[in-house]
């Protein structure tokens, strides 16, 4: 996204910490100033860190400031979600729940900010991540005595259902604490494992177990901004429930450590 003509942001204090995040509106879309949430998350460079966003998560957009007009990089609710998954802060549930709850109604109330928005199902699959996420905390400090990480992936598969992308799944499995994994270690797993294939297509036996499932997709092209059709392997509940299984705790698995991606 890019815009030609400057546009005054509307400007929210984060109560815990006082900080100000900017945010604008672009048919219909909220977008958040990247570097405002990047501050209140406590994550380190900025740019990197959108840079890793999807295309369809980040864009550039041109606002007021007191400096004058100024181009910033922004994030639409997809890609806040997913910076929020990586932050460490102990404000960043906090953060979340001040987004959903408070500055989200709020704009769409005073008309400012439309329902409709692009991608329902992958802002949906952020949402969920971040609750199972939090689901899985509060399990922690219930079960201190007990074995933690196992009870919160009982209640994730008795819980949760729907599909994962391979980034996601990877997201789910590094926070479970056992498991170290990223995107690219993550599919290389499934190889090894002869759940998919060398091109990352999924076995049918893998299909017919519920553990791997094939969905039809879309993307924007980076150049021209058309959705472009596509393909996307999904882990299932039920698939990250075996893979934390046979990946989570094992020390003869110590391969999933690796650093190589």
């Amino acid at each position: 996204m890019s815009s030609n003509h400057e546009r005054q942001p509307a400007l929210h204090t984060f109560p815990v910490t006082g900080q100000q995040v900017r945010t604008v509106v672009r048919d219909g879309i909220l977008w958040w100033v990247a570097s405002d949430v990047a501050a209140v998350l406590d994550i380190g460079r900025t740019h990197d860190a959108v840079r890793s966003l999807d295309e369809d998560e980040k864009g550039a957009e041109t606002i007021r400031t007191p400096g004058g007009e100024q181009p910033v990089s922004v994030i639409n609710e997809a890609g806040l979600y997913s910076l929020i998954l990586r932050s460490r802060k102990l404000e960043a549930r906090a953060f979340k729940r001040w987004v959903t709850h408070e500055v989200i109604p709020t704009l769409r109330t005073s008309g400012r900010y439309e329902v409709e928005r692009p991608e329902p199902s992958k802002l949906e699959l952020a949402r969920d991540l971040v609750a199972a996420l939090e689901v899985k905390e509060l399990l922690q400090q219930r079960n201190a005595e007990l074995e933690p990480s196992a009870a919160a992936w009982d209640t994730l598969a008795s819980e949760s259902v729907g599909d994962y992308s391979m980034r996601a799944a990877a997201q789910l499995l590094d926070r479970d604490g056992c498991v170290r994994t990223g995107q690219n270690r993550l599919a290389r797993t499934l190889r090894e494992l002869g759940w998919t294939d060398s091109h990352g297509e999924p076995y049918q036996s893998q299909v017919d177990a519920g553990r791997l499932v094939r969905r039809v997709t879309s993307y924007r092209h980076p150049r021209t901004g058309e959705r472009m059709p596509s393909t996307q392997t999904r882990i299932t509940v039920r698939g990250l429930a075996a893979l934390r299984d046979r990946l989570g705790c094992r020390q003869t698995l110590m391969r999933f450590d690796d650093t190589a991606a």
